[in-house]
């Protein structure tokens, strides 16, 4: 059993297949941390140590003993209001105007399979692969219930948790904070590493020492967000890709977060995650309930190339569903580079006739085909076709573009509104707005409140009304701009970007039922919601709207710490770039994009021959080895922060089949040589290079590496498939 439970001494242990949580019910009812970390088999209370610490509270249960403070030990579920002046998980606002809730235990259950959350993604495991623990925790003041929920998936190495807080009194309370994961460390000396960015340069990684005080990052913009990914590592300060002790906690909402990271007066180290306090301030009457987003934790003791594997794992198996979830994706040509906002019917076709020739599956038509739509000031929420502009009805260009051999995609951008459109001079109550304040604008546009049901109604039945019109088989769905006018005539202020999300969710939730063989490809100006709580509804994301392949090296980077390759939309782009300038070949291009879902942004007539026999190339590579880059096991080589080049590798499952990519990055003066050192291969085993025929054995290409041919021009790239010889 991965749960196991001690009457005697109350203390329950999850056990993965390499780790280890646990945690105990004090003498008087508080649940405390006692470890999370590599497997143990004893109790590990002997580690709880309690002495005089002078300003630090003490309960009143424990009478005049002033070595019992909750200022100083581990707790599974801090809450203000009881003598912790740590960062608390959760603050609960009473009608009497006090805050405080006093969480005791009252009972907990176990069961055979992996909670649900109602209305919010989870992780999901089949009959058999998970199990989950239920612990009630109550204050008898106020009657706020608190339910942990732990979700065990053992062979995975992964625990999951989300909290559900219950309003069981006669009073109202108000939640002004709620995390669902808080991890306390009573030793160690750890990182943070962090993903930092904006738009068109999202996920950078960033390490920073945890030093006395908080460390946060957060959004507070209506979204996860371009500038901090709602996904950390805590890692002790020698930990590398291939040793060390290193923690990742991925929050599974694509809303408001917030993630604090602390070490206290006694360097003990807390770790919370959950949701964004500011903004939010989430009333509760008598029988209401908050469900928090759920954290999604795993541990690796042999660095953070293991703890990237569970999560990539995870995420593909776990937490992406639908026909496209192993499936083979399309290889796309966007429409938007090649045209943006000027193009008709016949501009569609030919880029699909095009597309077909190069052997490009999949056409899209991005923005611009709606409304009164000629750039972005205009027609948001007036979702119906512009026959005038495309010279036909959908219906004709869609069954046009599939008889030129290649299927059809639509873009979208169900939560927004303009204000020039005919929908917001009818229903100008349904946009976000302060009353009595003039909006803030951002790209011209304002956002639907889909808080409410009304709203989303109408415009899930407008969007229903354009996809069943002809063979889509695509969507792209755009969010592209933060959300500032926080107020709904409808609901409470604090609720709204918590409700709003819940709306979002169920849009797409509904969406997936009525087209559930429809691909749909999330995107917030690129990567600025590209999270675990997207990904439960769309299997890939348009990971930037920077398509530069250097660029991207170093977004896709950041990207892959927790996010498999499956997820990530790549697509080789014109040069120059039309967000940097930058002139790359159009080899090194395709090496970049095929480290995600393989697409192209650009206009296929304007390629010599030559590049179109480049282009016909990648696209037969890609087929050949798109199950590989799918379903294999990822390696960073290198960092491309600080490493003369960028290289990256997938190895399958049996460890039979390798593809090695590198770009290098710099060039000097009688240049050295980079040596590449591999991982994952079997070190007795040897391979082969499928181009040359060489063979080397596994332990040579990652005890030593191969070194990178040096080319007197910029940014060359190479990809080196390795077969395992039987």
């Amino acid at each position: 059993m991965a749960i196991g439970y001690q009457q005697e001494k109350r203390i329950f242990t999850l056990d993965t297949a390499h780790t280890s949580y646990q945690m105990k019910v004090d003498d008087f009812g508080f649940l405390l941390h006692l470890y999370y970390g590599g497997r143990v088999y004893g109790n590990m209370d002997y580690l709880l140590t309690c002495y005089d610490r002078g300003f630090s509270g003490n309960p009143s249960d424990a009478g005049n003993d002033r070595t019992y403070s909750m200022d100083v030990l581990p707790q599974e579920y801090p809450v203000m209001g009881i003598g912790d002046f740590r960062n608390s998980a959760l603050i609960i606002h009473n009608a009497d105007g006090s805050d405080c809730c006093d969480l005791r235990y009252v009972g907990h259950e176990t069961k055979k399979e992996k909670y649900r959350l109602p209305g919010l993604p989870a992780v999901y495991a089949d009959s058999g692969e998970a199990e989950t623990l239920e612990i009630y925790l109550e204050d008898k003041v106020n009657g706020v219930r608190v339910t942990l929920l732990y979700g065990v998936l053992a062979e995975a190495d992964i625990i999951t948790r989300s909290a559900v807080i219950e309003n069981r009194g006669e009073s109202g309370v108000t939640v002004g904070k709620a995390a669902s994961a808080c991890l306390d460390f009573l030793t160690g000396s750890y990182d943070m590493l962090s993903f930092y960015g904006r738009h068109t340069m999202e996920r950078n990684l960033q390490r920073e020492e945890i030093r006395h005080g908080t460390y946060a990052i957060g959004s507070r913009r209506g979204a996860s967000s371009h500038q901090y990914n709602p996904a950390v590592i805590l890692a002790e300060r020698n930990t590398t890709e291939d040793a060390g002790s290193c923690y990742g906690l991925v929050f599974v909402y694509s809303g408001n977060f917030l993630c604090e990271a602390e070490r206290d007066q006694y360097d003990q180290t807390r770790i919370l995650m959950g949701l964004q306090s500011d903004l939010f301030h989430y009333p509760l009457k008598k029988g209401e309930k908050l469900v928090v987003p759920e954290t999604i934790l795993s541990y690796s003791d042999q660095g953070l190339g293991t703890l990237s594997a569970r999560f990539h794992h995870c995420i593909g198996e776990h937490l992406c569903r639908g026909k496209y979830r192993n499936a083979p994706r399309p290889i796309l040509l966007n429409s938007w580079e090649a045209a943006y906002f000027t193009f008709d019917g016949n501009t569609i076709l030919k880029l699909a006739e095009s597309a077909a020739d190069l052997g490009i599956d999949m056409i899209v038509m991005d923005d611009g085909w709606f409304g009164k739509r000629e750039d972005d000031n205009s027609g948001l929420g007036d979702w119906h076709v512009n026959e005038k502009k495309l010279g036909c009805s959908l219906k004709e260009l869609t069954e046009k573009v599939n008889r030129a051999g290649v299927s059809f995609g639509i873009w979208i951008e169900p939560e927004m509104v303009s204000e020039d459109s005919e929908l917001y001079r009818q229903h100008p109550d349904w946009a976000l707005r302060i009353p009595g304040r003039e909006p803030i604008r951002c790209r011209n546009q304002l956002v639907l409140d889909f808080s409410r049901a009304e709203v989303r109604e109408y415009i899930f039945e407008q969007i229903c009304g354009i996809l069943d019109q002809g063979k889509i088989e695509y969507v792209k769905w755009d969010m592209n701009r933060s959300i500032v006018d926080v107020s709904s005539m409808e609901t409470c202020q604090g609720k709204v970007t918590y409700d709003y999300m819940i709306g979002v969710y169920d849009f797409l939730e509904k969406l997936l039922q009525r087209y559930p063989d429809m691909l749909i490809e999330g995107c917030s100006g690129g990567g600025g919601r590209f999270d675990a709580g997207m990904l439960y509804y769309t299997p890939q994301i348009w990971c930037s709207d920077n398509t530069d392949a250097l660029d991207r090296l170093r977004i896709q980077y950041g990207t892959s710490f927790f996010y498999p390759a499956s997820t990530v939309g790549s697509h080789v782009s014109a040069v120059p770039n039309h967000q940097t300038g930058r002139s790359v070949s159009l080899h090194t291009r395709g090496v970049v994009a095929m480290a995600g879902t393989f697409g192209y942004e650009l206009d296929p007539a304007k390629l010599s021959e030559e590049e179109k026999t480049v282009v016909r190339e990648q696209i037969r590579q890609y087929k050949s080895w798109e199950m590989l880059i799918r379903g294999g096991n990822y390696y960073r080589l290198t960092n491309p922060f600080s490493d003369t080049c960028a290289a990256w590798m997938f190895v399958s499952e049996k460890k039979d089949r390798a593809l090695v990519s590198v770009v290098m990055l710099e060039m000097h003066g009688n240049m050295t040589v980079s040596y590449v050192k591999m991982r994952g291969l079997e070190p007795q085993a040897v391979y082969r290079d499928a181009e040359n025929g060489r063979r080397y054995f596994g332990a040579d290409l990652m005890q030593a590496g191969l070194p990178m041919p040096v080319e007197f021009k910029e940014y060359p790239a190479y990809q080196i498939e390795l077969i395992r010889e039987a």
